[in-house]
């Protein structure tokens, strides 16, 4: 129980500075340890919940989320998570890890740009995203100015978030990692903008998909109690720092640890066949 709390706390640290949402770390870890796929997703998303929550009051306070934006991404990740997690209930588990892998494989589009260019901002805004007013600024302290954005294509934004839904539901992950990438490559707003909004939204995804683990009881409170108070706690300080942080270093964080978790669920897979 200690281990596993100060285990969340570092997992919702990192979760809170990447956007993946803490539960994308977690899941490998409770596998490792032999704790059934279906048990260890379900776990996940109460831990996305709870991580969520912790940082999402950092970054609403330092004002680097985007409630707007968030508000209108939420109606299609809730949607999808429901959809997501009644699958998961259903199909054989040794197809989620495959399915977890795969997924986080699409972190690493377009990689070697996301390393090397900075923010980018979009040069137009199409009507539908301009009626929905999805724009606005924040005070980056790396770069020590205001930063001011415009979001576009909300209407593909929207689809791409559908589809982070459903697999967030069925992996317990939150897709955290396709979040980030619909909002910084479709949605065109700044890297910190899009991990703090990315993990306010993937609260509101993870409690759609809890809801159907609820009731198909594969909920464990053993395990749920000691992740959800550590994530909560690391994801608190993770969101005090971000803005602290170069988006250079948050790209190479993340995608670090995507790598680390393909390997990881990868190897589940295998072995279990």
């Amino acid at each position: 129980m200690v281990s596993l709390l100060l285990l969340s706390i570092l997992v919702g640290f990192l979760g809170s500075l990447t956007g993946l949402g803490g539960a994308s770390i977690l899941i490998p870890v409770l596998v490792l340890f032999g704790v059934p796929v279906k048990e260890a997703v379900a776990c996940g998303m109460v831990a996305i919940i709870a991580t969520s929550s912790g940082s999402a009051v950092s970054f609403v306070k330092e004002k680097v989320t985007n409630i707007r934006i968030a508000m209108y991404l939420e109606m299609f990740t809730i949607v999808g998570a429901i959809i997501g997690a009644t699958i998961t209930v259903i199909i054989a588990p040794v197809f989620l890890y495959f399915l977890f892998a795969g997924f986080l494989l699409t972190s690493f589009i377009k990689i070697r740009g996301s390393l090397k260019d900075g923010y980018i901002p979009a040069t137009r805004q199409d009507r539908f995203s301009k009626w929905l007013s999805l724009e606005g600024n924040y005070f980056d302290r790396a770069k020590n100015q205001l930063i001011h954005y415009k979001a576009t294509n909300a209407f593909l934004g929207g689809l791409g978030m559908l589809v982070a839904g459903l697999a967030g539901g069925m992996l317990g992950i939150g897709a955290g990692a396709f979040k980030v990438i619909v909002h910084e490559k479709v949605l065109k707003i700044p890297p910190k903008v899009s991990s703090a909004t990315s993990n306010f939204v993937i609260g509101m995804t993870a409690l759609a998909g809890v809801s159907v683990y609820l009731f198909s009881g594969l909920l464990n409170l053993t395990l749920m109690a000691p992740m959800a108070v550590g994530a909560t706690v690391g994801a608190f300080f993770g969101g005090r720092i971000l803005s602290r942080i170069p988006d250079k270093y948050l790209r190479i964080l993340f995608f670090a640890i995507v790598i680390f978790l393909i390997i990881q669920m990868l190897y589940k897979g295998v072995t279990a066949l």
